[in-house]
């Protein structure tokens, strides 16, 4: 059963990293860097990730953990940066602890797609909550926990 285990999450993890992959900012194509640096001017030396066929530069921007994610054409398709749990809207943190009263909000972030619309990611352990501007619940996406080892 162990080595079943075992296998299952090599074959997760060798998916998982097929998905995302570092890159180094030489092999990040032209009209990519162009629309970043045009952005995000004050930026310098973001990290990038392909993913999904996108790139995504992950950086500080104004003290703030924060990725902008662009398809090969350079189009800035959205922007995730990291905000205190606190700043999420009142009705999220409320949706929050009343469905899951013994899960705690490990980080959130604020998130603007391409037309400008605002929404807000709650990490909490094995998923993330993602609401709109308002605080309205709009998708639970789950994720494998992993188990410590004794």
């Amino acid at each position: 059963m162990k080595k079943v285990i075992l296998i299952l999450v090599m074959a997760v993890t060798i998916v998982l990293s097929a998905n995302a992959q570092k890159m180094n900012a030489k092999d990040v194509p032209t009209a990519v860097t162009t629309s970043f640096a045009k952005n995000f001017p004050t930026v310098k030396d973001p990290k990038w990730v392909k993913e999904d066929g996108n790139y995504e530069a992950n950086f500080d921007f104004n003290k703030a953990e924060t990725s902008a994610e662009f398809d090969a054409s350079g189009t800035l398709l959205e922007t995730e940066t990291e905000i205190s749990v606190s700043a999420l809207p009142q009705p999220a943190l409320d949706y929050a602890k009343k469905t899951y009263p013994d899960n705690k909000i490990k980080e959130a972030s604020r998130i603007k797609d391409a037309k400008g619309i605002i929404s807000y990611e709650a990490e909490m352990k094995g998923m993330d909550l993602v609401f709109d501007e308002k605080g309205k619940m709009l998708k639970e996406i789950k994720h494998e926990v992993k188990e410590k080892k004794d």
